[in-house]
């Protein structure tokens, strides 16, 4: 069973409390049953947690905030990536070089991710692909949070204008997940 890391459900729960307050998050909650609003009380950021807890709660997440649209989780993986590169992992960061950071791609997938692996190829001055290969699990709004987060990291990393477009999606049908990501 494909598992996640406590930080990226923490991030999802850090972000709706910051931009909608614990009222927020108490609406957010209430669409879960009882057991997966207990373990989310008691989630610690470098424990396993199953995909399908993380799952649900994008579920609840884009039912209560996203009005049914579920692009609303690119924002919430630029949120992730503020809090978690601004802070536990900002290492990753490679002031200056995109394609040094992108390069770090499959390792930043193992801190995140049980199974499956990520590698980056550099196509251009200013461009590459981000694959995802072997992921047990995976979910549309998962997707859309990796594409925020890495537009995110880019800009962090000093990257402008980026655009990020995922060629091929496992939760269409795909074989993998492949994100074009470009800069200027």
């Amino acid at each position: 069973m494909q598992q996640i890391k406590g930080a990226v459900l923490k991030a999802r729960l850090g972000f709706i409390e910051q931009h909608f307050g614990s009222p927020g998050l108490e609406r957010v909650l209430a669409h879960l049953a009882a057991p997966d609003r207990k373990e989310l009380e008691r989630i610690l950021i470098v424990g396993w947690y199953p995909f399908e807890l993380g799952k649900r709660l994008d579920d609840a997440i884009v039912t209560v905030f996203g009005g049914g649209d579920e692009s609303y989780f690119s924002r919430l993986g630029e949120a992730s990536a503020d809090q978690n590169l601004g802070t536990l992992h900002h290492a990753f960061l490679v002031e200056g070089n995109p394609h040094a950071f992108l390069a770090k791609a499959p390792t930043i997938y193992r801190m995140y991710y049980e199974t499956g692996r990520r590698e980056y190829k550099q196509t251009g001055e200013r461009e590459g692909v981000l694959t995802t290969y072997d992921a047990e699990t995976f979910s549309g709004p998962d997707c859309l949070t990796v594409i925020g987060w890495y537009r995110r990291a880019l800009e962090m990393c000093g990257a402008r204008d980026v655009t990020m477009v995922e060629e091929e999606c496992r939760a269409r049908g795909g074989a993998v997940c492949r994100y074009r990501v470009k800069w200027g």
